[in-house]
């Protein structure tokens, strides 16, 4: 595949069509271009939803079609839940039975068990048997509110769905869907009564985005919107296969040459090496990273991984998986520091071709 050749897709086909009422047999999602239209039609209906944020919902966008799951930090009222309900209600069931929901918004407290989440077993005296009843988190994309006010408990429950893509209930198994997808959320500020996430779950989440408030012209508009009737413009949907189909694709069409295999671990190294990190980031992470990449190349429009990409990506990745030293200041600094020189390289070996 060569690398100095882009995808050519027109805009206007990829957002076109009507919103989508049956899905025929076999793969529909072959192409490149196929994929990115995908992408596009999710993004186009989230953007509607969501004003001010086209970064956050680029960076979840990867994550979701990277196969892996999303820490947002953000404050009251910033809009986590609206976004999160717009990414699940662009997405269509393709599989009526599986009696799945699109979206599901699950609220974190202290007195929340494991059971709350993932199901429980429930007697049924007709049939003198047990059934398996399943909890809000067998959904599409489900919203884990305020994830630190929970028990560790329950914080575990969460991790095998994250990790294993199942539950275990009574020592049986429940697969949850293939595109089963989590964006959790922390308040930044308040930490009473709170049990931080160990870095052995925080190492779970792909990225963790540190969301801000909106600019001055964003909250405008939010407010001369407000309480006015409208009607969604006509964006299409698009089938849960399609999604999947689209992560299949994407991995074996975007190209990741080992120049990028190579700058992805250097810079674990030198994050491991600095003196200001107690503990550096996993091999986990460095896995994690590719799916992520490619995503991030698909919507740009590429069939291969460029340098852009790994520095674009570099801090949301790696930053929450850092231990630091005490006093030693911002993880982000580290990665910012680390990815300099192996960065240069690949920069490098990639002119000198």
């Amino acid at each position: 595949m060569n690398e100095r050749s882009g995808l050519s897709m027109d805009m206007k086909n990829i957002l076109g069509g009507d919103n989508p009422t049956s899905r025929t047999h076999g793969p529909r999602i072959q192409t490149l271009s196929d994929a990115r239209g995908v992408v596009e039609k999710m993004r186009a209906r989230v953007r509607y939803d969501i004003m001010g944020r086209d970064d956050v919902i680029e960076l979840v966008l990867v994550a979701l079609f990277g196969g892996g799951h999303v820490l947002l930090e953000d404050y009251p009222g910033s809009g986590k839940t609206t976004l999160a309900k717009g990414l699940g209600e662009s997405i269509l069931s393709d599989q009526p039975r599986d009696g799945l929901a699109e979206f599901r918004r699950l609220q974190f407290t202290p007195d929340l068990l494991p059971s709350d989440i993932t199901g429980v077993m429930i007697f049924d005296p007709k049939t003198n048997k047990f059934h398996f009843r399943r909890g809000p988190i067998f959904a599409y994309v489900v919203l884990v509110d305020e994830i630190n006010r929970t028990s560790p408990k329950v914080q575990a429950a969460l991790l095998e769905c994250m990790a294993e893509g199942q539950v275990t209930v009574d020592n049986v198994s429940y697969s949850l869907d293939d595109l089963f997808f989590v964006i959790a959320t922390q308040n930044p500020m308040d930490s009473i009564g709170t049990y931080p996430l160990p870095l052995a779950q925080l190492d779970r989440f792909l990225f963790k985005i540190k969301m801000d408030h909106v600019s001055r012209d964003a909250e405008l508009q939010v407010l001369e919107q407000w309480g006015k009737p409208h009607e969604r413009p006509s964006l299409p949907r698009v089938f849960r296969g399609d999604v999947v189909e689209a992560r299949a694709v994407l991995r074996q069409q975007v190209a990741v040459s080992t120049k990028i295999h190579e700058c992805l671990v250097d810079i674990a190294r030198k994050i491991r090496e600095d003196p200001r990190t107690a503990q550096g980031v996993s091999t986990r992470s460095l896995v994690q990273a590719v799916p992520a990449l490619q995503s991030l190349a698909l919507m740009r429009g590429r069939d291969f991984v460029s340098a852009e990409d790994v520095e674009h990506l570099s801090v949301p990745i790696f930053q929450h998986r850092i231990a630091m030293v005490p006093g030693a200041g911002d993880a982000t600094a580290v990665v910012e520091d680390a990815r300099k020189q192996p960065l240069e390289t690949l920069t490098r070996s990639t002119l000198s071709r």
